[in-house]
């Protein structure tokens, strides 16, 4: 009998409270899906002659490694106890968000589920990594920013703008609603321009009529452009509508389609403080031609 391959879940881990509250929210997903896990620590390079005045770099990094490791086997060993999902456990040397973004490309990762403090709170090592993470990462980052009692994506906030690439969530969105019978509430902005106020309705139907063939719930918030920022009023929604996530997209700049970098709009959305997770999706030059799953 042919045993199916788990799907994996990449938690960096650097023991702070927002990380274990991200570990938490990992596994319960996880859990849902019948995924494992990849518990993360990372040491910088930097740190290594601070933390240890003696030795050469291997010796170093060996000691670093002897020293986080048994914590990390703690953490896996009680979501094991609480969840009965099995976590593997990595300890590695280097920069922080290259580290997490190879690690998930060597685990074939599906997603990286993250913890990160918002611009004016206390900024931790993961909270300064996460928008490079976000930016290079190539599967979805999951920004957690505070301890949920139930993380069950039963309503997701999803806003939709003009680009190719704001369509490309459709697919995640359909996965996720129909595990767990998720509501999908559309948010999108309204523009005095007509014609481009046409190609948006056009869009909007589009998503509607796909999510009709899919047998997906949905709402729709209109914007209007004129009553405040779109970024703002995506959290306010988030917030009336008791979401829980926010499916966003990072958006190119006029840099070519292989290198993106996150957008003003999707750094307000991650770092606002507030409850709401978010997932953050990076556009795909081949328009998800591989199938995603959680």
């Amino acid at each position: 009998m042919t045993q199916t391959k788990k799907n994996v879940m990449l938690v960096p881990v650097d023991f702070s409270e927002i990380s274990l509250n991200a570990l938490e929210h990992a596994a319960q997903a996880a859990k849902h899906f019948d995924n494992d896990l990849v518990l993360l620590s990372i040491v910088e390079e930097y740190l290594l002659t601070s933390l240890f005045n003696f030795g050469n770099n291997e010796e170093k990094e060996a000691l670093a490694r002897e020293k986080t490791l048994p914590e990390l086997e703690k953490l896996a060993s009680q979501i094991f106890d609480k969840y009965g999902i099995h976590c593997k456990t990595e300890v590695r040397v280097g920069r922080i968000y290259k580290t997490i973004t190879e690690t998930a490309e060597e685990y074939h990762c599906d997603c990286i589920i993250m913890g990160t403090h918002g611009v004016s709170g206390f900024t931790r090592i993961l909270g300064t990594n996460a928008s490079k993470v976000i930016n290079y990462s190539n599967v979805p980052v999951i920004v957690v920013k505070s301890a949920r009692a139930n993380n069950a994506y039963k309503n997701i906030v999803f806003p939709l703008d003009l680009s190719v690439e704001s369509k490309q969530k459709v697919k995640m969105a359909i996965h996720l609603a129909h595990s767990y019978h998720s509501t999908i509430h559309i948010i999108y902005n309204k523009v005095s321009d007509e014609f481009l106020n046409n190609k948006m309705i056009a869009n909007l139907r589009q998503v509607e009529n796909i999510f009709i063939e899919n047998g997906i719930e949905f709402t729709v918030k209109e914007v209007d452009e004129s009553s405040s920022d779109f970024a703002e009023e995506t959290l306010k929604y988030a917030e009336y509508s008791q979401a829980d996530l926010i499916m966003i997209m990072t958006q190119s700049e006029d840099k070519g389609l292989s290198e993106y970098i996150i957008d003003t709009y999707a750094q307000r959305i991650v770092n606002a403080e507030g409850t709401v997770p978010v997932m953050c999706v990076n556009p795909n030059r081949d328009l998800y031609k591989a199938e995603f799953v959680i």
